[in-house]
């Protein structure tokens, strides 16, 4: 580890990765140099000996900065390639992910990029200490935030008694193109805001848009305003007491033509079974939810096809026990 010159950097570091596609059946050797500025990142992957194109790689959602054959470099600010920030205690993270796939060769990886800061002593949140996360994707805008009781502006607060509403709002905007409707996919709760295969994970969403924690709480869709939003009123849970919460969604804008059980916004209600949201004569779309929703591979809206997804994150949120 080498020290930086930036005041607020704590490393510029040299990371080697041994990457292996089981896929492939090969193994990949490469090393990967971060250089994390104030505001900016220079990111440097160089290939040793495998069949990667390097004009595939991607931070985050940006291409490239430059390439050649063995080398990809990414010189790119925080404010872009849909970078999360994450602010705990006197730490200052920034987070993404570089990642690879070709269709031409079954090799694919994702890696972590992480740029870890101490917190200037003039930052404080805008508003509340979860970002109202906003996420680029072609001309499309996913926003993803907490919101007050009556989902009119922003939370307030970052923690919940247990048992109490967390309201969560998403959103698309959607300039030029016909009026879509948004859903959420899948979505759950976990203490770290990136997704390990050791991660202790809560089901909040799952089955393509079945809210499952309603199953076991009050948890619910509530009614859309636009169809470009989407509003959930969810119950505050055990899992994670008193530590920090990340809920970790993927978001779906969809034609509102084209819907079948994969494009639903489902919730249970008690005596009653489960519910659509957007049409109650359409509740037969929900009927998969404690089996198996088969889903047809979403295509993009660029050429004019039907629909677009985002992964987001939320957090850091805390439920707390008022009678612990």
């Amino acid at each position: 580890i080498v020290q930086s010159q930036h005041p607020f950097m704590m490393a510029f570091f040299w990371q080697r990765a041994l990457l292996v596609s089981l896929a492939a059946a090969v193994s990949v050797y490469a090393d990967m140099k971060l250089d994390c500025g104030t505001d900016f990142v220079t990111l440097v992957w160089t290939e040793g000996r495998s069949r990667a194109d390097t004009s595939l790689f991607r931070l985050g959602n940006c291409f490239p900065t430059s390439f050649s054959a063995t080398e990809a470099v990414f010189s790119v600010d925080f404010d872009d390639c849909d970078f999360r920030r994450i602010v705990t205690g006197d730490r200052m993270m920034f987070t993404n992910d570089l990642t690879y796939s070709s269709d031409s060769t079954p090799l694919s990886f994702s890696h972590p990029v992480v740029c870890a800061y101490e917190r200037p002593e003039d930052w404080y949140p805008r508003l509340y200490a979860p970002i109202f996360n906003t996420y680029g994707l072609g001309d499309l805008e996913f926003h993803f935030g907490l919101m007050n009781a009556d989902f009119s502006g922003p939370a307030e607060s970052t923690s919940f008694p247990l048992g109490s509403f967390i309201p969560i709002m998403a959103s698309v905007a959607q300039e030029s193109h016909q009026p879509l409707l948004l859903f959420l996919q899948e979505c759950v709760a976990a203490t770290t805001p990136e997704l390990q295969p050791e991660s202790t994970l809560y089901p909040i969403i799952a089955n393509e848009g079945c809210l499952v924690d309603s199953l076991v709480s009050r948890s619910k869709f509530e009614p859309r305003q636009k169809s470009s939003e989407l509003h959930l009123s969810l119950q505050a849970f055990r899992f994670g007491l008193g530590e920090e919460v990340f809920i970790h969604c993927k978001l779906m804008a969809w034609d509102p033509n084209s819907l079948d059980n994969s494009k639903k916004a489902c919730h249970y209600v008690k005596e009653h079974g489960w519910e659509q949201l957007d049409n109650s004569a359409s509740r037969y779309l929900c009927a998969c939810c404690e089996s198996d929703c088969k889903s047809r591979r979403v295509r993009s809206l660029a050429s004019g096809k039907r629909g677009m997804a985002q992964q987001a994150v939320l957090g850091p949120l805390t439920i707390t026990d008022v009678n612990y």
